[in-house]
C-alpha cells in the first residue's frame, strides 16, 4: 500500500510540474523546449540540490570506498537493470535482446555472486539498456516537449508518462523492508553520480550554457536509444514531432 501511495504521489508531482510548465508563456528559441523558462528554473533547483547533497556524498564515497568495491556495486545495479531491460525488450518484440538480457541476469546472478561480478560481459553477452519510454517510442509514441523533472532531471513528455511504469518495474521497489530499499536507492544514486563527477565538472567549465548542452545531449541520446544507436540518416533531431 505504501509503495502504491508513493508511486501515485510521484506521478501526481510529475503531472503538477507539467501543468505548471504549461502555464509558462515565455517562448523558447527551440521548438523542442516550449517550456524553457520553467525548465531552467527546475534545472537550477536540481543543480543546487546536487551541489549541496548529492555531489559531496559522491566525492566522499569515491575517496573512501576501494575501487574494486565500487566496481562490484556498479555491476550489482547493472544486473538489476538488466531485469527491466529484458522485460522491455520483450515488449518491443526484440527476441534476441530479451534472450541476451535473460542470459546476462542468469549468469551474473548465479555465477557472479548476485551480479557483483560481471561475468556475462566477459562472455561477450551484450547489455541492451531498455526502459518503458523507449518501448513507447518503439511503438511510435512521439517524445513531445522537453521536460526537466525535480530531482530526476532531464526527460520528455513521453518519458515522464513512462516514469511511473519504470518506477514500478524497478526490482529495488519490490523490496518490502523500507530501510533496505531506501539504502539501495541511495547507494545507486551515489554510484551513478560518482560516474559523472569528472564529466559534470568538465561540462560546467567548458560550456557557455550547461542547460542547453544537457538538453541537446539528452534528446539526441534518447532518440539514439529508441533506434538502438542507428537512427535514420535523415533523422532531424531538432524536430519535436520526430518519432
Amino acid at each position: 500500500m505504501k509503495l502504491k501511495l508513493r508511486t501515485g504521489m510521484l506521478l501526481l508531482g510529475a503531472l503538477l510540474v507539467m501543468a505548471l510548465q504549461g502555464c509558462a508563456t515565455v517562448k523558447s528559441a527551440d521548438a523542442r523546449d516550449p517550456w524553457e523558462s520553467m525548465n531552467r528554473s527546475v534545472y537550477n533547483f536540481n543543480d543546487a540540490v546536487d551541489a549541496i547533497a548529492v555531489k559531496p556524498v559522491a566525492r566522499v564515497y569515491d575517496k573512501v570506498v576501494p575501487k574494486f568495491v565500487q566496481t562490484g556495486v556498479h555491476n550489482f545495479f547493472g544486473n538489476l537493470g538488466d531485469v527491466w531491460s529484458m522485460a522491455n525488450s520483450a515488449l518491443q518484440l526484440k527476441g534476441q535482446h530479451a534472450a541476451e538480457s535473460f542470459m546476462r541476469v542468469s549468469v551474473n546472478t548465479f555465477f557472479g555472486l548476485g551480479g557483483v561480478l560481471d561475468i556475462a560481459t566477459e562472455m561477450r553477452l551484450d547489455r541492451h539498456k531498455e526502459d518503458f519510454g523507449q518501448t513507447l517510442g518503439f511503438w511510435g509514441v512521439k517524445p513531445g516537449p522537453y521536460v526537466v523533472l525535480p530531482i530526476f532531471g532531464p526527460s520528455t513528455l513521453r518519458d515522464t508518462v513512462a516514469f511511473p511504469v519504470d518506477y514500478k518495474g524497478d526490482p529495488i521497489r519490490q523490496i518490502n523492508d523500507e530501510a533496505t530499499r531506501y539504502g539501495l536507492v541511495t547507494l545507486r544514486v551515489t554510484d551513478v553520480r560518482v560516474g559523472l563527477l569528472q564529466a559534470v565538472d568538465t561540462l560546467k567549465e567548458a560550456s557557455l550554457d550547461p542547460y542547453t548542452f544537457v538538453r541537446d545531449a539528452y534528446l539526441q541520446k534518447r532518440q539514439n536509444d529508441v533506434y538502438d544507436g542507428n537512427p535514420p540518416s535523415d533523422f532531424d533531431y531538432s524536430d519535436p514531432d520526430a518519432p
